[in-house]
């Protein structure tokens, strides 16, 4: 018997869905690749990350151990997707899909060729590709060279458009729902997951309302108390909260594979002495490193300034990462723009349009007075002459010693 499966092919089912942003907004962010890949002379582009995908395309799939990909040449800009998804990814991605089949190995890197080519010159994403399959790429495609691209798209992304800018400002406000509502939730008895909970639910009925046509998944919370505030990113647990604890409030609305996010220190009911020296002493290094947030400075010299604000309380010590990171596709799986972090090491400088975190913490060790992890985190928009605070939800003991 003939075997008539196809390698791939093209199941476009139903209409088109409303994406996160008009077609002009994607055909801008692709011009803009396509500016990239002509400066450095690739032909084609294969993206394989979630997060360059839904860049490009608004397309953010979910993998399970399979590839997908999105492949850019001059005049095609195509998804490549498994056939577990059927038409969704084309619903859901602005241009053109192919679907592969897992019938017969590889052919997700057949659609990918048929669509890119070979002996092209081809770019990929060196922060992404495994080495797997760039050998698969490398059979399949037969570059006659091949360059890392990801440094250009991270550059493109760090710069956001209009529109995304309305979308994590959208965003920000969703975290602060999260976080109202986490406050009415903490009460002496209350488990750190019963309080999470509550501030997730919040504030996925609101994406809802105010995003009907999205897709929801992955809004989350980490809420933290006692000990478990030492890590800013300790998931939660089923401890009870009690009279006195410190707390770690993190809200995390994801909308379209955008993240945004609200951090906070709180105290159950009462806060000792210790304890609020530390924390007066965050926030007032919080409120340093945002008046530091303005086009002209570079990331390492907010770090640096920062670092002296601390040292000079004799508070350096208890630092124990950077002090902000840029926003746009991410979240805790995907997309970190690594060339914006308030860091160090990192020499970029502030330009209007890009969005910051200012989040600084103090982790005090177990067994010392003030024992637990301090943390205020605000979004902020850089403009024209400073930056625009887009966190709505109060900082500090005066608002947060709640229950």
């Amino acid at each position: 018997m003939t075997n008539t499966r196809q390698d791939f092919y093209r199941f476009h089912n139903a209409e088109k869905a409303v994406l996160p942003f008009t077609g002009a907004e994607y055909d801008a962010r692709i011009a803009g690749l396509r500016a990239a890949m002509a400066a450095q002379g690739a032909e084609a582009v294969v993206l394989t990350s979630m997060h360059n995908i839904a860049y490009y395309s608004g397309f953010l799939y979910c993998s399970f151990g399979r590839p997908y990909g999105l492949v850019v040449t001059a005049s095609d800009s195509v998804t490549i997707s498994a056939g577990i998804d059927a038409g969704q990814p084309w619903r859901r991605c602005h241009g053109d899909n192919i679907t592969y089949s897992d019938w017969t190995r590889d052919n997700f890197w057949r659609a990918v060729a048929h669509v890119a080519g070979e002996g092209r010159v081809v770019g990929y994403e060196g922060d992404h590709l495994t080495l797997a399959q760039k050998t698969r790429l490398d059979a399949f495609l037969k570059p006659s060279r091949s360059l890392d691209i990801a440094p250009a798209t991270m550059e493109q992304r760090m710069r956001k458009s209009a529109a995304e800018i309305e979308l994590i400002r959208a965003g920000a406000a969703v975290a602060d729902v999260g976080g109202y509502a986490i406050k009415e939730a903490v009460k002496a008895g209350t488990r750190e997951i019963d309080v999470a909970m509550a501030g997730r639910d919040a504030m996925e009925l609101e994406i809802a309302k105010r995003f009907p046509d999205a897709e929801y998944r992955d809004t989350w919370v980490w809420f933290q108390s006692g000990l478990n505030t030492d890590g800013a990113h300790n998931p939660v647990t089923a401890r009870e909260l009690q009279r006195g604890d410190i707390l770690s409030l993190n809200t995390f609305p994801m909308i379209s594979g955008y993240y945004t996010a609200l951090e906070r220190t709180m105290f159950v009911e009462t806060v000792d002495e210790a304890s609020l020296g530390y924390w007066q002493a965050n926030v007032a290094a919080h409120e340093y490193g945002m008046s530091l947030l303005k086009p002209g400075a570079s990331c390492s010299e907010v770090a640096h300034k920062i670092n002296a604000f601390l040292e000079e309380r004799d508070l350096l010590q208890y630092r124990t990462f950077g002090y902000g990171h840029s926003f746009g596709i991410l979240s805790h799986y995907y997309g970190r723009e690594a060339g914006l972090e308030l860091r160090e090491d990192i020499d970029t400088v502030l330009e209007p349009g890009m969005v910051i975190s200012m989040e600084p913490m103090l982790t005090i060790p177990e067994g010392r007075p003030g024992a637990g992890g301090y943390r205020e985190h605000d979004i902020l928009i850089v403009t024209e002459d400073g930056a625009e605070n887009i966190t709505g939800y109060p900082y500090g003991p005066d608002f947060n010693v709640v229950g």
